[in-house]
């Protein structure tokens, strides 16, 4: 069938709605008419080819949407369900068997390899030649009018939330949310920090406010500090007005129980690292460029403090999303304080916007 995609040509290229030919679902996948799909960081590091990413592709890795067709293996779900597509995972490799899909050892070929994981690919130019066209970014490519995914990938959902509130949770919200719930399984009275309050930091700073914690925002935008106290934060400090580390410290002498990074930035972790208390766990779910390095005194490590990277929050798809929604339904969680939605046709814009902090999470409104 045609469809109309998002393609990114080369590194570091405007998206280009082109149309393109999709492959039927296979045995295991089901094809979903795409309602709307968020813009997340990852994205832009896909678009200018921050990992090792094949061109031309189709991003994409919020998408909610209905499905028009399953495969003939697929059970549990049907035409005319409407679902969130969240990250793939194997299903076959022992962190599979163990239940921690997030790291899938098959996870980062799934995700950023550009085709399927026998180098196959569902998308390609209505051309003569049939060009390939890379996708399956996160197993969905989701900045398309339709895709095929995975089974395994979806959480079905009911239809009495808007499109733009359902499309982030399949990726950027339930990292923040997963890592305050599952990651640092965040208690009453202890002290949290979230750095940087994109839409990952927002949700955790909503989260960790839930979890009864002290909630300390960081963030160098005014506005996204001010948002933040409305979401539950207790303090919001400016970055640039000193010292990450001193002024957290200046909070919690001691140091702080749970940090949350999510920026990337290597100076930042290091900020982070130094305002741990001792037995503190600072839990790193900024994505940086391929090869970062970053700064760090090992003796800080001392004293029982943990750094250690996360995906995904540690969550499960299937478990999280669903507790979730309710928590919205409840309205305990607002998700549409970080949203602004944008036409298909406008995703450069969204883009822009979400690149220069004017917008927390941008959400594609395509079908």
């Amino acid at each position: 069938m045609q469809i109309r995609a998002a393609v990114v040509d080369a590194p570091k290229s405007s998206f280009t709605l082109s149309d393109i030919e999709l492959e039927p679902p296979r045995p295991d996948e089901v094809l979903v008419r795409i309602i709307a799909a968020g813009v997340c960081r990852t994205d832009i590091h896909i678009r200018d080819r921050e990992y090792p990413i094949p061109f031309p592709v189709i991003p994409g890795h919020e998408g909610v949407g209905v499905i028009e067709q399953t495969g003939t293996s697929v059970a549990g779900f049907a035409p005319g369900d409407q679902v969130i597509m969240s990250y793939p995972r194997c299903g076959r490799c022992t962190n599979c068997h163990a239940a921690k899909y997030p790291y899938c050892k098959h996870g980062f070929d799934l995700s950023f390899g550009g085709g399927r994981l026998d180098g196959s690919t569902a998308y390609s130019r209505p051309t003569a030649g049939r060009e390939a066209v890379h996708g399956h970014i996160f197993q969905q490519s989701s900045f398309a009018t339709h895709t095929v995914v995975p089974a395994t990938s979806l959480v079905k959902v009911p239809t009495d939330l808007p499109p733009e509130v359902l499309a982030p949770l399949g990726c950027g919200i339930q990292t923040g949310v997963g890592a305050i719930f599952e990651s640092l399984a965040v208690r009453p009275g202890t002290a949290v920090a979230i750095l940087g309050t994109g839409g990952v930091g927002l949700s955790a700073v909503m989260a960790a406010s839930l979890a009864g914690a002290e909630v300390i925002a960081v963030d160098p935008n005014a506005e996204r500090r001010r948002l933040a106290t409305e979401l539950g934060a207790t303090h919001a400090l400016d970055p640039k007005a000193g010292t990450v580390s001193e002024q957290l410290r200046s909070l919690r002498p001691d140091g702080i129980d749970s940090i949350l990074e999510t920026t990337g930035s290597p100076q930042v972790l290091a900020d982070g690292i130094e305002a741990l208390s001792m037995t503190g766990v600072l839990a790193m779910v900024g994505a940086a460029p391929a090869g970062t390095r970053a700064p760090l005194d090992m003796n800080v490590l001392m004293n029982g403090r943990t750094v250690r990277g996360v995906i995904q929050g540690d969550s499960t798809p299937q478990i999280i999303i669903p507790r979730i929604i309710d928590l919205i339904r409840g309205g305990k969680f607002p998700v549409h304080k970080l949203v602004k939605t944008y036409r298909f046709d406008e995703i450069n814009n969204a883009v822009t916007d979400m690149d220069n902090g004017t917008t927390i999470k941008p959400v594609l409104l395509i079908g």
